[in-house]
């Protein structure tokens, strides 16, 4: 693992709590309120070859000077993360602003989307996203398409890419802090800050008690009420609502370690910081990377932030925009 010095935040700036917060609150998620008004976004269900509807949000850029890119970014968001989060309507604006058009895509029972599919989300759900962006794409015309998730979103990305990527059209994808070992992970989120562990089990039981309004059949209620670990979650979910026995297996089965990703013949990112508290850097070791796999680590940027100033502008944002630039066929910018 080499650490790049692409990305450098101000003194003040570098730990890693402040950049994984900024991610998603503060200046950032009022800035995106704002700029959530004001996008005309047009509000999707996408129904897929097999029956899953998943929401999604529809941006055309309107900047006639970079509109012949003619291209599509796809973005995913992050466990318990929708296409409304912070970090992903700055992105999208931002890509938006040159050029690119934007489909922000809702991994199941996330986004408010609890009552468009009985069947409880989890992180093996690959092919129904898959299938969703191509029941989108069915339907529009692209010289360009490319696809990029945060976190869980970005391992998404690399799975999808790696699974289907030239029978989507996928030109390029990227992946930011993406969970590599999903073992790891979740140990580390364990043994981290506190701050994490009760921001995700209040996200993850807030949609789960949203299923049950919507499918008063669930009976999880009890365990809801009486766990106060994602151990405790994981020891009662997992048999009962996944086709694994236990969450071990479960989390080994959506990991990128290995040769998981060797079928990946598009080009792919993954970029992610030494620094980051959720997802173990080290982890990247363990990924067989084929030739068209860059890694991108930078000694700072927490989870997903890459924040640059106190306004919580991110790095990422106009890196996706260089990293697609590179790849647009000549003469289409």
């Amino acid at each position: 693992m080499t650490v790049k010095p692409m990305f450098t935040p101000p003194f003040y700036l570098r730990h890693p709590h402040i950049q994984s917060a900024l991610n998603s609150v503060g200046p950032r998620k009022r800035r995106a309120n704002r700029l959530a008004e004001a996008l005309a976004s047009e509000s999707l269900i996408l129904t897929t070859v097999h029956g899953v509807r998943l929401a999604a949000e529809f941006d055309l850029s309107t900047e006639r000077k970079v509109r012949a890119k003619k291209a599509l970014v796809i973005l995913i968001h992050g466990w318990e993360g929708s296409s409304k989060s912070a970090y992903q309507v700055t992105t999208a604006k931002y890509l938006l602003d040159r050029g690119y058009d934007v489909l922000r895509l809702n991994m199941r029972d996330h986004g408010d989307t609890q009552h468009l599919n009985k069947e409880l989300f989890n992180s093996t759900m690959v092919a129904e996203v898959g299938d969703a962006i191509e029941s989108f794409l069915s339907q529009k015309t692209y010289q360009t398409v490319f696809l990029a998730g945060f976190s869980l979103g970005g391992n998404f990305t690399l799975r999808i890419a790696a699974d289907r990527g030239p029978n989507l059209g996928l030109r390029a994808a990227v992946a930011i802090s993406p969970p590599v070992d999903p073992v790891n992970a979740m140990s580390a989120l364990n043994e981290g800050s506190f701050i994490y562990r009760k921001y995700f089990m209040y996200r993850w039981t807030k949609s789960l008690h949203k299923k049950m309004v919507h499918f008063p059949e669930y009976d999880f209620g009890p365990q809801l009420e009486s766990a106060k670990t994602f151990e405790e979650l994981n020891e009662f979910f997992v048999p009962r609502h996944t086709e694994f026995k236990d969450a071990d297996s479960y989390f080994r089965s959506y990991a990128l370690t290995g040769d998981r990703l060797s079928n990946l013949s598009i080009p792919a990112h993954l970029i992610t910081a030494a620094d980051d508290p959720i997802i173990p850097a080290s982890d990247l070791d363990k990924i067989n990377c084929p030739d068209c796999l860059n890694l991108e680590v930078y000694a700072h940027g927490g989870h997903c932030g890459f924040i640059v100033n106190l306004k919580a502008h991110s790095y990422m944002e106009p890196r996706l925009v260089e990293l697609f630039d590179g790849y647009l066929p000549t003469g289409s910018d």
